[in-house]
């Protein structure tokens, strides 16, 4: 079971934050009926004021200091998703072909992204449909991916 930071809620879900010394390493969606839990460190404190910001203005750009562990080619994944602005998309075969990869290889890397949200993997979507998200094709994760790209389309993105 992992120690969690801080447990916030939100509209789509609770999120488990996970520090570790001085980096970000993990956010996880937990269950709408998760227990909460108050930050426990200056850190876990910054991840949901700017989480809260993001909620409040899903042009909000992240500034916290990131740990996402994970193979090279799934860090040079990451890195592309990070340069997705708020608001819009990407297709996962689009990403394959800048990395000289394949689809399917980039979707995996979405899926195992620790970082959801500040590395905003849901911005990524099939050529010919939504996708998947956090290695599921159905169900509650899908609901999230939906939310959190509406969400990103109510409000102007941050300049």
């Amino acid at each position: 079971m992992k120690s969690y930071s801080a447990k916030l809620k939100t509209p789509f879900a609770v999120l488990g934050v996970v520090t570790g010394g001085e980096t970000l390493q993990a956010i996880d969606f937990l269950p709408r009926d998760a227990s909460l839990l108050a930050p426990r460190d200056a850190l876990a404190e910054e991840t949901r004021r700017q989480l809260q910001a993001y909620l409040a203005q899903p042009g909000f750009r992240f500034d916290l200091p990131l740990n996402p562990r994970g193979t090279p080619y799934r860090q040079r994944v990451w890195q592309v998703l990070l340069g997705i602005p708020s608001g819009a998309t990407r297709c996962y075969g689009d990403i394959a072909e800048e990395l000289g990869s394949a689809a399917l290889a980039v979707g995996q890397a979405c899926g195992a992204n620790p970082l959801p949200l500040v590395i905003p993997c849901h911005r990524v979507l099939a050529r010919h449909g939504l996708g998947g998200f956090m290695h599921r094709r159905d169900g509650d994760a899908l609901d999230i991916k939906r939310w959190l790209l509406e969400h990103e389309r109510q409000r102007p993105s941050a300049a």
